[in-house]
């Protein structure tokens, strides 16, 4: 046991002297360093030089030792007896990719980015406008509406809702009598109803001017502005309800309504009409405003293929479509009338319209342009 101190103790001495006066003297200098003198940071067997090598330093005693005559000193650690031959490779980096902030971000705003894209769809598909060719049922239930609606007021007062025509030629009969012998000053109660009708439709046309802004062959606005006239022919029925009055006339000088509700009851139907009209007209279809027939038995008769019965013209067939819609409105509303009164049948007229409404949004869009 000696033996081996005193070996382990020149041992030490022996490098210490090495370190302090040979080569290891120079490591303090800017060009020398472990690296380039070829002596590794943590020494483990072979790596030194001869004269270093503390490994090859051997004792009989010492040859009993597990570590197979190897220097063991706590403070040096022999690298290849505890690590894994196969860990000497390092992993990779962990890298990270430089887009994923952002899809971590993305990701948890994928429930808004869903909202806005259904947003987004719907709004574009509200302000598509519809091929107005294929237009033609609910154009034909929009004529079904002018017969059905002016059915009611003509039975009770003998004005038409929807044809100004005869509204403004009765309120220019009444301006002439102001010029004949007797000198008639009256304003006669069927001449203010004429005259409310005119006004109103006028105010109601107007509102259909709001389409050209939303786009007229929008599907947005062609299911607005047809529940409009929905609203409009509510309040004409909770109106003419709440008149408790008749609603048949038995002669033009005793009209069935005389109340201002019933005033209120025409100024809606006629504004829900003049609003109709315009919307028809925007369209610009063979249907044309869908509440006056007078230019469309002309263009009827004029058509050059009126008689072309073996094929389909639209032309043609469309207006015919119109003239027998309007007729059976008129013939639906007065049986209507008979059975259940004014009222009733305008809120049957209100449900109509709502499925119009409705019907609008459904609609094809037109091919772009």
């Amino acid at each position: 046991m000696s033996t081996g101190r005193s070996v382990s103790m020149h041992a030490r001495s022996y490098v210490k002297n090495k370190l302090s006066l040979g080569s290891f003297s120079r490591i303090h200098r800017r060009t020398a360093s472990l690296k380039s003198l070829g002596i590794p940071l943590i020494p483990y067997q072979g790596s030194l030089p001869s004269d270093l090598d503390l490994f090859s330093i051997s004792d009989p005693e010492l040859d009993d030792h597990p570590g197979g005559g190897i220097f063991d000193d706590p403070k040096i650690i022999d690298m290849n007896a505890t690590q894994d031959p196969t860990s000497s490779t390092l992993p990779p980096p962990a890298t990270q990719n430089r887009f994923s902030q952002h899809s971590i971000g993305r990701n948890r705003h994928d429930g808004e980015d869903d909202d806005t894209l259904a947003v987004v769809g719907l709004k574009k598909y509200l302000f598509a406008e519809v091929d107005e060719e294929q237009c033609a049922a609910p154009l034909s239930v929009y004529c079904f509406m002018t017969g059905f609606i002016d059915s009611v007021t003509f039975s009770a007062i003998f004005v038409w809702c929807a044809f100004q025509t005869g509204n403004s030629i009765q309120l220019a009969l009444a301006l002439a009598r102001l010029f004949n012998r007797e000198h008639d000053h009256s304003f006669h109660i069927a001449d203010r109803q004429a005259l409310c009708s005119v006004l109103t439709f006028i105010l109601g046309a107007s509102i259909g001017r709001l389409g050209d802004k939303l786009g007229c062959k929008t599907r947005l606005w062609l299911a607005l502005g047809t529940f409009i006239q929905t609203l409009f022919t509510m309040v004409a029925a909770i109106a003419i309800w709440k008149s408790h009055e008749g609603s048949v006339a038995d002669a033009r000088a005793n009209p069935a309504w005389t109340s201002v509700l019933s005033f209120v009851c025409v100024g809606f139907m006629s504004a829900s009409m003049g609003l109709q009209g315009i919307m028809g007209k925007r369209l610009n279809t063979q249907f044309t405003t869908t509440v006056v027939l007078t230019t469309t038995w002309c263009e009827l008769m004029a058509d050059p293929k009126l008689f072309d019965i073996r094929r389909l013209v639209i032309s043609r067939d469309h207006k015919v479509m119109a003239i027998f819609s309007l007729f059976l409105g008129g013939f639906v509303g007065r049986v209507l009338i008979d059975s259940i009164g004014s009222a009733a049948t305008l809120g049957i007229g209100t449900g109509i319209r709502l499925i119009i409404s409705v019907w609008w949004l459904f609609m094809p869009g037109g091919q772009s342009k």
